[in-house]
């Protein structure tokens, strides 16, 4: 007996339909996705104990080189959001003990510069890598060639400033006169040279000015004697006797010891953003 064969259903429109109902669909969410805004990556914040120094001693001046163009790069390093004196609490409380003994003798603390963020210590790197980029060497670094800032340690790749404890400042007399600000462009001046030729600071003679790139720099140098040395021990002694170490090739170079991070190098903005909490004065 022959077998009949059964007839096959056509669903060829039908297939064709989801197919099409299919790639639409793919199409659609290709789309959606490659249209879809991108998250930003949220800043990195500080930890809950540091904080911005004028919380804890609004009387300490804050003259924030990095956030302007008067440094030895010439232009705003990287990370500086707000001219803002960050840092580690207990370093921020012995500033405000120091400033407590500065002030009963007609003297005020000036800071240069905080905590600083591993992406403007980068920024140091790659302005340092150029050797082309000499434009505020006349005043920062003028006896000193640019190939050998790495080797004779003026830049490195990490700073301590980083992990939030260290500080570069200096000592004014009260009262405070004001500082000219810096115009980009303007004739430049060694910063070993007399007071009265170096860029105008307010700071009393500490025999050169701050950032420069110079063995006359260094805390103990012997050629600096007289006012200038004993301005300069004068800052050393009261730092000192509060928990503070000197960089003894930086007059303004301080750490506070112990660090509550000696080996952690931040990246968050110097932004009161950046910070968690405020917190009153010690």
């Amino acid at each position: 007996m022959t077998q009949l064969s059964r007839p096959v259903p056509r669903f060829t429109g039908l297939s064709r339909a989801w197919r099409g109902a299919v790639t639409a669909l793919v199409t659609l969410l290709a789309v959606s996705t490659a249209t879809a805004p991108a998250r930003a990556t949220p800043e990195p914040t500080a930890p809950a104990d540091f904080v911005a120094l004028r919380s804890v001693d609004p009387t300490i001046i804050e003259e924030m080189r990095y956030f302007t163009p008067h440094n030895f790069v010439g232009e705003r390093i990287d990370g500086y959001r707000q001219p803002l004196c960050i840092l580690t609490r207990p370093a921020a409380e012995a500033l405000h003990r120091a400033q407590q003994q500065l002030l009963r003798q007609g003297y005020t603390l000036k800071v240069y510069d905080c905590y600083r963020p591993q992406r403007a210590v980068n920024h140091f790197v790659r302005w340092a890598e150029d050797l082309d980029d000499q434009r505020m060497k006349a005043e920062f670094y003028p006896n000193v060639d640019k190939t050998r800032l790495f080797e004779d340690g003026y830049i490195a790749a990490k700073s301590g400033h980083s992990r939030g404890s260290t500080v570069d400042l200096t000592v004014v007399r009260l009262p405070a006169r004001p500082t000219r600000p810096y115009v980009p462009g303007q004739t430049l001046v060694p910063c070993y040279g007399p007071q009265d030729e170096r860029f105008p600071d307010n700071s009393v003679d500490m025999g050169t000015g701050f950032d420069c790139f110079d063995t006359l720099a260094h805390t103990l140098d012997p050629r600096i004697q007289g006012e200038q040395r004993a301005n300069r021990l004068l800052l050393k002694g009261t730092l000192e006797g509060l928990g503070f170490v000197n960089l003894a090739e930086e007059w303004w170079h301080y750490t506070f010891k112990p660090e509550p991070y000696p080996a952690t190098y931040f990246d968050f903005p110097v932004s009161a953003r950046s910070l968690k909490d405020s917190h009153p004065a010690a």
